[in-house]
C-alpha cells in the first residue's frame, strides 16, 4: 500500500494518481488541474466530443470530464501516460480494430491513447457517434 505524502489517502499502486483534496465541479477546472502540455490534448478531445454530441451536457462524474444526456454517454481523463476514453464496454469491442491500428491499448470499456502519439481525432469522434446513436452507456 502507497499512502499519499499530500493527503494522506492509501493507495495499492505506488504513485498513484488521484485528486488531493476537492475535485474538480467544471470541465475547465479539471483540465486546468492538468500539466501544461497536456491541457492541449484534452481540449483537442473535448472539442470533439462537444461537437459530435451538441445536446449532451458537460459535467463531472466520477472525478471526469463527462457527456450526459439521460445517462453517462462518455467519459475522459489524464493520465500518468495516456488519456483514457471511457465509452463502455460495447463501443471498445465495436471499434477494437481500429484502436489497434492507432496504437490504443484498450480492456473492458477503457480505451487509452499514449501522449506519445498523435490523437486520433477522427476515431473518438466515430466512437462519440457511435454512442450517441446506439444509447450506449459509458
Amino acid at each position: 500500500m502507497w499512502k499519499c505524502p499530500i493527503c494522506g489517502r492509501t493507495f495499492r499502486n505506488e504513485n498513484q494518481s488521484h485528486y488531493c483534496g476537492k475535485a474538480p465541479e467544471t470541465v475547465d477546472e479539471y483540465i486546468l488541474t492538468q500539466d501544461e502540455n497536456i491541457r492541449e490534448k484534452l481540449e483537442k478531445v473535448r472539442a470533439v466530443l462537444k461537437s459530435e454530441l451538441p445536446e449532451a451536457q458537460e459535467k463531472i462524474s466520477w472525478s471526469m470530464p463527462t457527456y450526459w444526456k439521460g445517462y453517462n454517454i462518455i467519459h475522459f481523463a489524464a493520465a500518468k501516460k495516456h488519456i483514457g476514453l471511457y465509452p463502455g464496454p460495447e463501443a471498445v469491442e465495436h471499434f477494437a480494430a481500429q484502436l489497434t491500428e492507432a496504437g490504443c491499448r484498450f480492456s473492458k470499456g477503457s480505451i487509452q491513447i499514449p501522449y506519445a502519439k498523435e490523437l486520433p481525432l477522427k476515431l473518438i469522434a466515430d466512437i462519440a457517434a457511435w454512442c450517441r446513436d446506439t444509447g450506449n452507456h459509458a
